[in-house]
């Protein structure tokens, strides 16, 4: 009898409650147990899984580390799925072997170097892979001189913290006064320069931005699937163009995707996002865990969230392709369960192995989260 797998997902993505159902739906037909964690007690990855905990808060990386090999130790964790503190946490891979569980991550190498997005733009133009033009930014004149640099080529400049996942922190600048016209409508991701240079003047620290021109659509997001031998395993663009979604397989978006991969060694599951600087794509951002919207590649009769823990367990599912493209789809969103109880003080008492509420079924089209314009999937 084939025993059953425990996996582990930690502080992750609401969306990847998709993640969750489609490890139980794989096409082994493997029983496979759930736990997750979160410093959300409303959380809904808490209420899809087999068995939930809340989160210690504050915890330093180094501590979270004892706390996580605790967690696996005593849950029986065979696979862990680390998002928080994903850095600290496979630098110690060798600790978590020990006590039987496999990381389904990069080597600590190749997360350092897409931690810091401007070390990344330089490591992947080496290799060839074209990045847009950027200026790394601590104070107002750096700004300034980035901004008038980049419209002065006829771009529309925009920012992002130089770390950080995701559209966290990502604005455009505007030159018009602020107004009524920002008021207006839905908040915009447009800022007045004239206000964030005072921001800038007036912050305590200094700031630590990347400056680059605003990338046009479509956005591509290739999901890759890495073994330990650097080699690709399987590769697919996820497309995006307004509200229209898509899927490619089209060389211009997957060969740069698969030199990075295998080239910095993304073992496992990573996303590599692509975007139009005229008439050629260019790195936007490579995430070193798996997307949010990993999920809709079930789309295309792919389940990559079992093939990775299937790699991650050493079993090699060898080269995959979508046996089909799916049709163009939108996203939109879906209600989910949570668990009963809010309460952080009531949630200590549940019993470690509490159920999580009746299953619904997942919603026909996939959920994707909202992000501004040129952040992550």
């Amino acid at each position: 009898m084939v025993s059953r797998v425990r996996v582990w997902l930690n502080r992750t993505y609401a969306e990847n409650v998709f993640f969750m159902d489609q490890l139980r739906r794989n096409p082994s037909d493997r029983a496979v147990e759930i736990h997750a964690t979160h410093g959300d007690p409303d959380s809904p990855v808490l209420a899809a899984a087999d068995t939930a905990e809340l989160e210690p808060e504050g915890l330093s990386p180094a501590a979270y580390v004892e706390y996580a090999l605790a967690q696996c130790a005593r849950r029986g964790i065979d696979v862990f799925v680390p998002r928080l503190h994903q850095a600290a946490i496979v630098a110690h891979r060798a600790e978590f072997e020990a006590v039987g569980t496999a990381l389904l991550a990069p080597p600590p190498e190749a997360v350092a170097v897409f931690h810091d997005k401007v070390i990344a733009y330089e490591a992947v133009q080496a290799i060839g892979v074209p990045v847009p033009p950027w200026w790394r930014v601590r104070d107002a004149d750096g700004l300034l001189a980035a901004v008038d640099a980049l419209e002065s080529r006829g771009h529309r400049a925009c920012f992002k913290p130089a770390s950080g996942a995701g559209g966290v922190g990502f604005r455009m600048i505007t030159r018009a006064p602020f107004s009524l016209a920002q008021l207006s409508g839905f908040p915009s991701p447009y800022v007045p320069l004239g206000l964030v240079l005072e921001a800038v003047r007036q912050a305590d620290e200094p700031v630590d931005w990347l400056v680059m021109p605003r990338l046009e659509q479509p956005e591509v997001s290739v999901d890759c699937l890495t073994g330990p031998d650097n080699r690709i395993r399987l590769a697919v663009g996820r497309t995006k163009n307004g509200r229209r979604r898509g899927f490619t397989l089209h060389e211009q978006w997957l060969e740069p995707a698969r030199r990075i991969a295998e080239g910095f060694g993304l073992h496992h599951l990573s996303n590599i996002q692509f975007r139009m600087l005229g008439e050629r794509p260019v790195l936007m951002d490579v995430n070193t865990r798996p997307a949010g919207g990993l999920h809709q590649l079930s789309l295309c009769g792919v389940n990559a969230p079992w093939a990775a823990v299937r790699l991650a367990l050493g079993e090699d599912p060898g080269e995959m392709s979508p046996p089909f493209l799916g049709q163009d789809y939108t996203v939109v969103s879906g209600a989910r369960p949570l668990l009963p109880v809010s309460s952080p003080q009531l949630r200590a008492d549940m019993p470690a192995s509490a159920p999580a509420l009746g299953a619904v079924p997942a919603p026909a089209a996939p959920v994707e989260p909202r992000t501004a314009t040129g952040a992550r999937s």
